[in-house]
């Protein structure tokens, strides 16, 4: 069965794993707030070569009209459900689940997170999401 698997780092400056963690997934799940930060700082979606799902606990967000940068993504309304349903019954890779507190605390709750991986580098950034 797949595992869902949370990755966070306080820094990218340097790789740490980072891209042997990312090539062991297919899949990527975030919440709604997450896509949108991504969606205002990358030039272009950065995960393209993922299966992308968003979830937004709106009720629009299964109905929602396609944008311009939306294309690379689906939007779930019921997060629960649709993971124990149809992604971890899947074929595939891992999946990587990227958020804050919200949606991880959803995911704990649930039982649902097999892995954590923290990984605080001792480097300085000049900007970025602390924490």
């Amino acid at each position: 069965m797949r595992k869902i698997k949370l990755f966070i780092a306080s820094s990218l400056d340097s790789d740490y794993g980072y891209t042997q963690f990312y090539n062991s997934v297919d899949t990527i799940f975030m919440g709604r707030k997450t896509y949108d930060k991504i969606i205002e700082l990358a030039a272009e979606y950065p995960h393209k070569d993922k299966k992308n799902y968003v979830f937004s606990q709106k009720k629009s967000a299964g109905k929602r009209k396609e944008k311009e940068k939306d294309h690379n993504v689906e939007f779930i309304a019921d997060i629960i459900d649709f993971v124990k349903i149809q992604l971890l019954q899947s074929q595939g890779k891992d999946i990587w689940l990227i958020g804050g507190a919200d949606i991880i605390s959803i995911f704990l709750n649930a039982g649902m997170l097999d892995e954590i991986i923290l990984s605080i580098h001792p480097i300085v950034l000049g900007k970025g999401i602390p924490l």
